[in-house]
């Protein structure tokens, strides 16, 4: 049986065209473009369909609302297709594929986020190769999650960085190897795309609007500026620490607003300014002392794929207890540890 893809197209680079202000894209104009594409009408080539998303949106202005109208339209749809391709620009995409990691459930089909540099308008579109080979990666169904794919690599959705502006392998996926590499053939990496089965029905967790901040560390921090935001306000913090989670003593002013946050509601969650490695909470002194003021280890989890799943557990309506304890765990391959 032939398989049919869903194409949802939500904007970016990979559609947009020449305005007097600079690239944007066009509502009505990628559907005939992609139609024209004699690669995409072959006989190699799946049964596809393209549902373009309104508005369409360069990705820097996609956030929680359009996340949830993404994860909305494959979950409609879910049942009518065998995989699904999400254009969207560069700049957010590694966080909207975190997003979708969680906010699809018991997802068994692919969902393969992708895009382009240069625009399908210019001769040197990086586009082409990137739309055509999710689509045949969706068709294969092999890889049955939230994946990205750019440049030749197909990389877990929740453990994708965005590394360049302008190189063509714009993405990389820290301390976790490939699904798989594009090259004269799709090979597959077994052992990386290795899930649990998934239990029950697929399901759709829309994000509330959940105040979430992400603060990095820096030489000279003065941690007591950040204090009306850290303990009234937010509830989810991503902070991003030196090494493996080390900050700053600036007097011992950090550990104590955190203690306020925690006491308030708020989970603050340790993430490392390295790409490679990860936090260690309490391995050096300097880190020991967010342990013991509540903060939890985000392991080698990115900030991406932290801020999404923040935003995922407490709009399940968890208490901040609970979400502590789920940021601890692995749900989606999305950080190092066995699944639970």
């Amino acid at each position: 049986m032939e398989k049919r893809i869903c194409i949802l197209y939500t904007g970016g680079t990979i559609g947009m065209v020449p305005t007097p202000r600079g690239y944007a894209p066009r509502p009505g104009y990628l559907g005939p473009l992609l139609a024209a594409m004699p690669e995409l009408t072959g006989p190699e080539a799946p049964a596809w369909d393209l549902v373009e998303m309104d508005p369409l949106l360069d990705s820097s202005n996609i956030a929680v609302g359009e996340w949830n109208a993404i994860g909305q339209a494959i979950f409609e749809r879910y049942d009518s297709y065998d995989g699904f391709v999400v254009l969207h620009g560069t700049d957010t995409m590694a966080y909207t594929a975190g997003a979708l990691s969680f906010m699809l459930e018991n997802l068994q089909k692919p969902v393969v986020l992708t895009g382009s540099q240069i625009p399908l308008c210019r001769l040197r579109s990086d586009g082409r190769e990137n739309l055509i080979t999710s689509l045949l990666i969706a068709a294969q169904g092999k890889a049955a999650e939230v994946c990205l794919y750019f440049g030749g690599k197909l990389l877990r959705g929740c453990r994708a960085v965005k590394r360049s502006a302008d190189g063509l392998q714009a993405f990389f996926s820290p301390n976790y190897p490939p699904l798989a590499l594009a090259g004269v053939n799709i090979r597959y990496d077994d052992a990386a795309l290795r899930r649990p089965a998934p239990r029950g029905p697929a399901a759709l967790a829309p994000f509330g609007n959940v105040p979430i901040g992400v603060l990095k560390v820096f030489p000279g921090i003065q941690f007591g500026l950040f204090e009306p935001i850290m303990t009234r306000r937010l509830r989810g913090i991503v902070l991003e620490t030196f090494g493996a989670g080390n900050i700053p003593d600036e007097q011992g002013a950090l550990p104590p607003l955190i203690r306020k946050a925690w006491q308030n509601g708020a989970v603050l969650t340790v993430c490392s300014q390295c790409f490679e490695g990860g936090v260690l909470l309490g391995e050096y002194a300097a880190s020991a002392a967010l342990a013991a003021a509540g903060a939890v280890s985000g392991g080698d989890m990115t900030t991406e794929a932290a801020v999404a799943k923040l935003y995922y557990l407490f709009s399940k309506g968890l208490d901040a207890a609970a979400v502590k304890e789920k940021m601890g765990e692995n749900l989606r391959g999305e950080r190092s540890g066995s699944l639970t």
